[in-house]
């Protein structure tokens, strides 16, 4: 490992805001003790906020950041296919989000590795996502964040109508389709709704409190439970 690139994995160690010591710090980056003081010693004169001393451990305070210092030519592949994913079936505010994580991505990279952003031959065609359903994802990440109980009339596939209150959990993409991943307050149960079915989408201006046996990681354990042990 270059030693730049070292001094890097330092300092996203530390920025977890917890206290680890030089050994755990050489553990992961298989070198000396010695050679961790070395590198925090030459980390803080240039100004990088860590407090600590050996053998006690060393911490970040908070409010410092630092781009990466390279990527990849794989890595660069992917995170720009990635965007082109979500630019193409994202909602409209991924949509602006992903354009400036590109431009960002180029700004730190070399000049000589820029040229990868634009040359990367891997693209995600639009074929068919509308405003309408642009604006809903937007609505359903919002209500997910804020734990915000949305309402909506739903059509299931044989074209039957309801009126649900749902406490959203997630957002699934099937390729050409979102399904929102809920408990459904009229069901008393998860279920998932596609994003094209739904009419009046709306926040209530109720919240609801995340409980385990309502949770994301819940509806992901009993899926794994039914299909994933075959």
């Amino acid at each position: 490992m270059r030693r730049a690139d070292r001094l890097f994995q330092i300092v996203q160690y530390l920025r977890g805001g917890r206290l680890i010591t030089a050994a755990r710090l050489a553990e992961r980056l298989e070198v000396s003790e010695r050679t961790i003081y070395r590198d925090i010693a030459d980390l803080q004169s240039t100004g990088v906020p860590i407090d600590g001393e050996a053998g006690i451990g060393y911490i970040m305070r908070s409010g410092f950041d630092l781009p990466p210092l390279m990527f990849t030519r794989e890595e660069i592949v992917a995170l720009v296919t990635g965007a082109r994913m979500v630019r193409a079936w994202g909602g409209t505010a991924m949509v602006g989000a992903a354009e400036e994580a590109l431009v960002k991505i180029e700004t730190v990279l070399p000049e000589k590795e820029r040229g990868r952003v634009g040359g990367t031959k891997i693209f995600a065609p639009e074929m068919g996502l509308g405003d309408q359903t642009r604006a809903i994802i937007d609505l359903c990440e919002a209500a997910i964040e804020a734990r915000s109980i949305l309402s909506f009339d739903y059509h299931d596939q044989a074209g039957l109508a309801t009126t649900r209150n749902v406490q959203p959990l997630g957002l699934w993409f099937w390729g050409k389709k979102w399904t929102l991943v809920a408990w459904c307050e009229l069901r008393d149960n998860f279920r998932m709704f596609r994003l094209d079915r739904m009419e009046k989408l709306a926040k209530t201006g109720r919240t609801y409190a995340q409980v385990p046996e309502r949770s994301l990681a819940e509806i992901l354990r009993q899926i794994e439970d039914k299909y994933g042990k075959q």
